[in-house]
């Protein structure tokens, strides 16, 4: 019968944990991680949307100078309620001419400096680019200013609506 040994299991002495490649790691890693991050950047525009039914027809001979632009399939309408079209801009095939929508509010603009709202009427299947770009245009332009280019407003204050059928 074999004998049995006592005490044949030896306690392992306490092993300490080596941590130094984890953190050559970690120091390495972070900054790396750090500055190739893509962190979002959100804008959010104000825009003031018209309650229903808030301007009826017997208000309009008092209301006052309203600029419009119209998104349509075919063209960009710029007009306002007091003398009606200003210039309708023809799409061309590879999209609407923003320059020329552009020019022509810096036009109306120098017109009128004290006016800065602008109300953006687009059809129902009107893209959401399309309507971004009006916008972007619309609201300002970059000019030589004393020798800097500088954003000078134009119409900031922006409403969308339903252009009419």
């Amino acid at each position: 019968m074999p004998r049995r040994i006592k005490g044949l299991r030896r306690k392992h002495p306490a092993v300490e944990l080596n941590i130094t490649a984890f953190m050559n790691l970690m120091v390495v890693l972070v900054p790396f991680l750090l500055m190739t991050a893509v962190f979002s950047h959100i804008t959010i525009l104000d825009l003031n949307l018209p309650k229903p039914g808030s301007q009826s027809a017997a208000d309009a001979d008092d209301a006052p100078f309203e600029l419009r632009v119209t998104i349509r399939k075919q063209a960009l309408i710029i007009s306002d309620n007091k003398g009606g079209l200003i210039k309708q801009i023809e799409k061309l095939e590879q999209g609407h001419n923003y320059a020329v929508l552009k020019q022509t509010l810096k036009q109306v603009k120098a017109r009128f400096p004290e006016h800065t709202s602008l109300t953006i009427l687009s059809e129902a299947d009107t893209f959401y680019d399309d309507l971004i770009q009006v916008m972007d245009n619309s609201r300002s332009f970059r000019t030589l200013y004393q020798g800097e280019m500088v954003q000078a407003e134009l119409f900031p204050d922006i409403s969308i609506g339903d252009a009419a059928r």
